[in-house]
């Protein structure tokens, strides 16, 4: 699933759960969590991978 198809559905989800976010302020908000979740993730499998070449 592309990272757009992922951030539409989070979007939706995040909408209905908080209805009186706008489309705009919804998928911002779940597009930078997804790039910050994404970030943090490869951050670790980079430590991990340090950790493990040691």
């Amino acid at each position: 699933m592309s990272d757009d198809k992922v951030i539409d559905a989070w979007t939706e989800r995040l909408r209905r759960e908080a209805p009186g976010l706008s489309a705009e302020q919804a998928r911002g908000f779940v597009h930078d969590l997804y790039f910050a979740a994404q970030r943090a993730l490869d951050e670790e499998q980079a430590e991990a991978d340090l950790e493990r070449d040691e």
